[in-house]
């Protein structure tokens, strides 16, 4: 199918990115809105949102030239049917996100994954674990997950959510966590608990997001190194847990975290090399995301691209 092409989807509680991809992996068009937010805000506008965003480019490609779907959700999700609830996007609940795109892209393959699964699709295909065997894909944005690849293929687990490292416990009388429980890595290192930690602490910034903190990092503000650190150094002992546990190549971290460089990754290593002991563990590679905030749109099309390698549902 020289010339086909990939309509890929990437839903999370900050934003949404759609994008054309190519067989080989390569982004030629690609756009990104705010998610919809607000306390009445319901389903079916949310829903209209992403239509607008896919009608961009199903004009412009051309229906013939399309030959799948292929999408990355916040979690949970039911899996492989698509009814997604992501906890960051609360006017999704049960919302049957496949079904509906299955209907608006009649005879061509749909395909909805976690997105941080799609993370770890994209980054094992064509990004920083290209050519390794082992790969954990992790997201760090609104919220932390997680995708696991080993032995080149895809591990779904029972429910599709194998490899959600974000609910690995860190701090065991820790914060609470949007999942009900206690100390996640996700109630520590989530941008929102980012934020907010720093303001408990003398950060001034009433409205400020862990992106104003790493600006505020950047410029040597105390408080948002702290910050940072403290969130870097949970993810470094959620990554160690996992390189025990998996035997792994490479962790692949992504989101709009993960931009925050140095003040996110030199704690996070330090933390890492302290508690990843055992032999093996100590080979893994950790690093950023080599496809950057594309890497869950080229996970999403490998989906459909790649076959049984990262898909085996249908």
């Amino acid at each position: 199918m020289p010339g086909r092409t990939v309509l890929a989807l990437d839903i999370g509680g900050t934003k949404m990115a759609a994008a054309v991809v190519d067989r080989g992996g390569r982004v030629s068009a690609a756009a990104r809105v705010p998610t919809p937010q607000g306390r009445r805000l319901d389903g079916e506008t949310l829903w209209k949102t992403v239509l607008a965003l896919l009608d961009r480019f199903t004009s412009g490609v051309g229906a013939k030239q399309v030959v799948g779907v292929g999408v990355g959700c916040g979690g949970p999700m039911s899996w492989p049917d698509g009814h997604v609830s992501p906890l960051n996007i609360p006017a999704w609940r049960s919302f049957p996100l496949r079904e509906r795109l299955q209907e608006r892209f009649p005879g061509i393959p749909v395909r909805v994954h976690n997105d941080a699964v799609c993370v770890a699709v994209g980054e094992h295909w064509r990004g920083a674990g290209r050519g390794t065997a082992n790969v954990l894909g992790m997201v760090v944005s609104t919220g932390v997950g997680g995708g696991l690849v080993l032995g080149n293929r895809l591990i779904d687990g029972a429910s599709g959510n194998a490899g959600h490292i974000g609910h690995v416990v860190v701090e065991p009388d820790g914060p609470e966590c949007t999942c009900g429980g206690r100390g996640c890595l996700e109630a520590v290192a989530r941008g929102p608990a980012i934020a907010a930690w720093a303001r408990a602490n003398g950060w001034r910034h009433p409205q400020g997001t862990a992106r104003d903190v790493a600006d505020d990092a950047a410029r040597g503000h105390a408080v948002a190194i702290q910050a940072l650190a403290r969130a870097g150094a949970a993810l470094g002992v959620a990554i160690a847990s996992a390189t025990h546990l998996l035997d792994l190549d490479v962790v692949a971290v992504g989101g709009g975290l993960s931009q925050a460089g140095p003040l996110l990754f030199d704690p996070l290593e330090e933390a890492f090399r302290r508690h990843a002991r055992m032999e093996w563990a100590r080979s893994v590679r950790v690093v950023p995301a080599a496809l950057g905030q594309e890497a869950g749109l080229v996970g999403a099309a490998a989906l459909v691209l790649s076959g049984s390698r990262y898909w085996n549902a249908d």
